[in-house]
């Protein structure tokens, strides 16, 4: 069953299109993450000022291994903050 990750991002006045510049730069670092099915960034428009980033995962278990080997990594120079996670499970309408 599939996963829907959608992380939650604050965004500074004036740094929605360097967040965007960077998302686009990176947009296939993560395709080759065993499990990875795709990521989203959606702009806000309507009732909203914050970012999400969604990702589709295979499993739980994918996800957690990705998560895991990014611990540790540098967070570099940031121009948003993270507001929390939103997990979901794809329901399977077939069956």
């Amino acid at each position: 069953m599939s996963v829907v990750k959608i992380n939650v991002l604050s965004v500074p006045e004036g740094q929605a299109g360097e967040l965007e510049k960077r998302f686009a730069a990176r947009k296939h670092a993560v395709d080759s993450a065993p499990g990875f099915e795709g990521f989203d960034l959606l702009r806000p428009v309507a009732g909203e000022t914050r970012y999400f980033v969604l990702t589709r995962w295979d499993s739980e278990e994918s996800f957690q291994a990705w998560a895991s080997a990014r611990e540790g990594h540098a967070p570099g120079t940031t121009v948003s903050s993270s507001e929390g996670m939103l997990e979901f499970e794809v329901v399977d309408l077939e069956g």
